[in-house]
């Protein structure tokens, strides 16, 4: 059995991480997944869906796309720069990579994925 090596890659959307798992599928990959992350507990895409059809829970729930169940926690998101539009959140490499790829690959293909993953925008 081969020695297995995985790569954690950011990225700003999800058509990027796509085109990167198109590519690493052709490579040879042993897994893959494509998961959204935050730095926030409690956040999900259904909530968005929901404030699309008309629901307007709060400033957290339509900005961050966070679910909120505690109403403490709800104000704590929404005083957050991210939420507010008056920044962009700061200036560091992160900001915005909120799309997480995780890859397992033989480790003799190892360099060879993580030049694809700079290549199609991700970041480790």
């Amino acid at each position: 059995m081969m020695a297995e090596k995985n790569i954690l890659a950011y990225f700003k959307s999800p058509e990027e991480a796509e085109q990167a798992a198109q590519k690493l599928s052709e490579l040879g990959v042993v897994d893959l997944s494509i998961d959204r992350i935050s730095r926030y507990s409690g956040q999900g895409t259904e909530r968005m869906m929901n404030t699309l059809g008309g629901e307007l829970p709060s400033l957290a729930s339509t900005v961050l796309d966070a679910d909120i169940t505690n109403r403490g926690a709800g104000i704590l998101l929404a005083a957050d720069v991210s939420a507010s539009g008056m920044s962009d959140g700061g200036q560091d490499d992160i900001t915005g990579r909120d799309i997480l790829l995780t890859v397992v690959v033989e480790e003799p293909k190892h360099h060879q994925a993580l030049h694809i993953v700079e290549q199609s925008g991700g970041m480790q």
